[in-house]
């Protein structure tokens, strides 16, 4: 076997990648993820890697390959080819330029999540070129739609492709691996968790009438007290099993001890990542959008909110509950999407070759599970019967806003970053 370097190609892969534009904007006006799905498939056959495309609808492509050996059971390693809407004139560089200053590669996918699709896609071309497969078989899965709840792209996989899938037992991929800094200890999370979606509809009706008169039945009085109630209500404070291990470690790096009391001042040692991970020990509901009314002189009969609804994995009887209270007489709630939260203990050989992969490149870390406050296409692979990780290995400069990066303006991640993930998701493949 000859020796070979994983990160060898993974900026330039990367930097490919970003300069395909496969903007997702919620449905299918956007130019589809077709050109980088096919791109992908070459850079797999110029191994000798032979891969299939699935097209959910014309343009909303997916791609699933498989590699390696032959002992165990598959692992699938799958990221997402779409990405979210970026407004150029906000940006300090072209979105779609791929362009590399100041350490960075900057553009639309740098972290979500073309940075981990060219990480993989290096080291498994390093290995196959130099003839150093994995023992365990890997299902390599690039998806459509991810950014839009995954139904034309995982979900379709999922439903109608299951034979491509079906005998995985772990799924590998965002948003994970990557290093915050605690004290000055870099504190490595891996998502073993997310949170339930619960996009919802909340409707009043009431008298139409002239503006001039009084209105009891109200439909906008009646639905923006159900708003507000709703946006300042004060969730309480609940731990699952995966925040109670990272408490616990972050706890012993503060020397003191993890509770739910103490919960919120220890997720605040998180420095900017702190932001999402406040939002991991609690339900949240934030209203965004609204709609009433046509003339500032007639009461309209109908007024109708739009909320985002997240839930705690194992809480959303609870969470349904106290919404339905919330909302009061007289809304009508109505789903738009539901998707479940989910949670997989970190344990087993897969776990320990995440945190032995990173504390081989980085020894004096600490690697801990945490639950993501968004969700991934590791939804539909945990209805297939998968346990989920996300593993996007990153280390990670103490003052740098990662989690602000994700949807955010100058989406970009570091180069020596980027080099990183690639030895670590390599080591990982060959613990496997």
């Amino acid at each position: 076997m000859d020796t070979y370097d994983p990160a060898a190609e993974v900026v330039e892969i990367c930097r490919d990648l970003l300069r395909i534009d496969t903007t997702n904007v919620g449905d299918s006006s956007g130019p589809g993820e077709r050109k980088a799905a096919e791109r992908v498939a070459g850079l797999l056959d110029e191994v000798g890697i032979d891969s299939e495309l699935v097209e959910s609808e014309p343009g909303r492509t997916s791609l699933v390959a498989r590699w390696g050996g032959t002992t165990g059971e598959p692992v699938l390693m799958h990221g997402h080819l779409d990405v979210v809407p970026a407004h150029a004139p906000d940006w300090q560089v072209d979105p779609f330029s791929g362009e590399v200053q100041d350490g960075y590669l900057w553009g639309r996918g740098a972290v979500d999540m073309k940075d981990f699709d060219a990480m993989l896609l290096s080291l498994v071309r390093a290995r196959a070129r130099a003839g150093a497969e994995p023992s365990r078989p890997l299902v390599l899965c690039f998806t459509a739609d991810e950014e839009a709840g995954g139904a034309k792209g995982a979900g379709f996989l999922a439903s109608q492709h299951r034979d491509l899938l079906a005998d995985c037992t772990y799924a590998i991929g965002e948003v994970g691996g990557f290093s915050a800094t605690v004290r000055g200890r870099r504190v490595y999370l891996i998502e073993a968790a997310e949170k339930g979606m619960a996009w919802l509809r909340l409707t009043a009706h009431g008298n139409a009438g002239h503006g001039s008169m009084r209105h009891p039945d109200n439909a906008v009085t009646r639905l923006a007290a159900a708003v507000a109630r709703i946006g300042g209500h004060d969730w309480p404070v609940r731990l699952t099993p995966t925040m109670e291990v990272l408490l616990a470690a972050v706890a012993e790096i503060a020397g003191t001890e993890a509770t739910p009391e103490n919960a919120e001042s220890l997720i605040e040692e998180f420095g900017p990542a702190a932001r999402m991970l406040g939002a991991v020990i609690r339900n949240t509901v934030n209203p965004t959008m609204l709609e009433a009314g046509y003339k500032v002189n007639v009461v309209p009969g109908e007024a109708v909110a739009h909320v985002d609804g997240r839930f705690l994995p194992g809480l959303e009887d609870d969470f349904r509950t106290t919404l339905a209270t919330l909302a009061g007489d007289g809304i009508e709630i109505s789903q738009l999407v539901q998707m479940e939260g989910v949670e997989t203990p970190y344990d087993g050989p897969v776990a320990e070759a995440m945190t032995a992969s990173l504390l081989e490149e980085d020894p004096e870390a600490v690697v801990a599970p945490y639950l993501m406050s968004g969700g991934t296409d590791g939804k539909y692979w945990n209805r297939l019967g998968m346990r989920c990780f996300g593993f996007a290995p990153l280390r990670l400069p103490a003052d740098l806003d990662f989690t602000g990066l994700f949807h955010g303006v100058d989406e970009r991640v570091p180069v020596d970053a980027l080099e990183f993930g690639a030895r670590v998701l390599d080591r990982f493949v060959g613990k496997l």
